[in-house]
């Protein structure tokens, strides 16, 4: 079986038991996560989230990307979200390469350097502290009081501030 078909079986236990259909849009703790795509990270149980509870933005190495940004802002602006926490993790691919390695690697592959950059980073701490000072100072970002940055550790599942 397929992981898609497995996902569809548990689709439809789950939604026998359904019981989120009054959970409104706007997150209940007017919280907004950014965080890796890592399959290690659950922020749900990380943070003992329920449905409702929070925006969770991922991206590979929870990078504050324009797209981050553009999240972020539809967040504040319409679904009144005041916190932000930006979460990247030890262990993270991003650590691995260069840009620049990873380029060189796709355009030998296929014939063509991708117009984006991979974002990789070498200082898990620093990543996250641009992270929160790109938040910070976007003037888009209306809220920035509450603008926090975190490592969470594979190792320990513990989260630790930056």
């Amino acid at each position: 079986m397929s992981a898609t078909s497995q996902l569809l079986h548990h689709n439809q236990s789950y939604a026998a038991d359904f019981d989120y259909a009054s959970v409104g849009a706007p997150p209940r703790l007017k919280l907004a996560i950014v965080t890796c795509m890592d399959a290690r990270i659950d922020p749900a149980r990380a943070f003992g989230l329920e449905p409702g509870d929070a925006h969770v933005i991922r991206n590979a190495g929870g990078v504050v990307t324009d797209d981050v940004i553009r999240s972020l802002t539809i967040s504040q602006h319409y679904l009144r979200t005041e916190e932000i926490l930006v979460v990247q993790h030890t262990q993270c691919g991003l650590l691995t390469f260069t840009d620049e390695a990873f380029a060189r690697e796709l355009e030998l592959e296929t014939g063509a350097r991708p117009p984006w950059q991979a974002l990789a980073f070498t200082d898990l701490e620093k990543s996250v502290r641009d992270g929160v000072n790109r938040i910070r100072t976007d003037p888009f970002i209306a809220r920035t009081g509450s603008v926090s940055g975190f490592v969470y550790e594979v190792e320990t599942g513990r989260v630790r501030p930056v």
